[in-house]
């Protein structure tokens, strides 16, 4: 077993000179950093994650979870009136070990009051744009739509009939899982063969997602109706994932306890759901829309490794 990190000095320097970018950026734009638990008594309800859970004896309470994004706890805050935040932290997800995935990770996010999801896909170019281009070649941007992204590389409409879809995957080599469901299948399309497809040299943004894909995004009022949802890939690799927030508290609620739901059926560990997120819901969350980004993909990727492994200091495996 060796001692040593997994990321070369050279790329820990630049981690240091990137998370410095990254604070200066908000700094000018008056965007204020918070700090947020990573203990809670509750968890995401999200049927494709899986949190880690903790015990705290002395405490005689149940089971606590580290977080798998601080996202409850910041929309609290904004319900509290903080204005424009942002956090760097670290994050957990159980079931994640791969080349671009750790059960240990560091998140950037960050939420604007009074904006929609497509000024926040501005913001988010501008950021990427000024952490990479100084270490690798960064061309133009590109934005698709759900709809559109699935039609140019697949040649089908992610609404029409599943078999379809399945079909599309099958003459790419790509076999879809017995049981899979339309959600998962649309997952599986759009990490297996859209993102491979994407722009090596620049971001790619995909936005409205399907409604059914919404998870705490807004939905949008057009026929047919779609998720104020969007995320951004560069060279195939995903960095981001961004909403229009919803802020009406019994949708949430509802969307919480399907996933639960789906959660059941799976016969998936039931987290109890947050009601601090709720309650602060339903005293008011301003308009706003919210961004999580992967920073260690965004190191590896201005490093030039070959995954996140090489751009932290010490992985799982160390």
């Amino acid at each position: 077993m060796s001692w040593q990190p997994t990321a070369t000095l050279s790329t820990l320097r630049l981690r240091a000179e990137l998370l410095a970018g990254v604070r200066a950026f908000f700094a000018a734009r008056g965007v204020i950093e918070m700090e947020t638990p990573l203990l809670s008594r509750s968890a995401v309800t999200d049927p494709a994650i899986e949190c880690l859970t903790a015990e705290a004896q002395s405490l005689h309470s149940r089971p606590l979870y580290l977080h798998s994004s601080p996202e409850y706890a910041m929309k609290r805050l904004l319900a509290a009136g903080s204005g424009d935040i942002f956090q760097i932290c670290r994050v957990f997800r159980d079931a994640e070990l791969g080349r671009w995935h750790q059960p240990e990770f560091t998140l950037l996010e960050w939420y604007r009051v009074g904006w929609d999801e497509v000024a926040l896909m501005d913001e988010v170019e501008s950021l990427l744009h000024d952490l990479l281009h100084p270490h690798r070649a960064v061309g133009s941007s590109v934005r698709l739509s759900y709809a559109q992204a699935f039609r140019e590389t697949l040649g089908v409409d992610p609404r029409g009939d599943l078999s379809d879809i399945v079909g599309a995957l099958g003459v790419r080599g790509i076999d879809v899982p017995e049981g899979l469901d339309r959600r998962g299948t649309l997952d599986l399309a759009l990490s297996a063969a859209l993102a491979p497809t994407l722009k090596r040299d620049g971001l790619t943004f995909i936005y409205d997602f399907p409604a059914d894909q919404a998870a705490l995004a807004r939905i949008k009022p057009q026929t047919p109706p779609v998720a104020a949802r969007f995320e951004a890939f560069f060279g195939g690799i995903e960095l981001a994932n961004g909403f229009a927030e919803l802020a009406d508290a019994q949708e949430q609620r509802s969307r919480f306890e399907a996933e639960l739901e789906e959660r059941r059926r799976a016969r998936r560990r039931l987290p109890s759901l947050d009601e601090e997120l709720l309650a602060a819901l339903a005293h008011g969350l301003p308009d706003c829309a919210g961004v999580a980004v992967g920073f260690d993909r965004v190191v590896a990727l201005a490093a030039g490794v070959a995954g996140i492994s090489e751009a932290m200091s010490f992985a799982f495996e160390r």
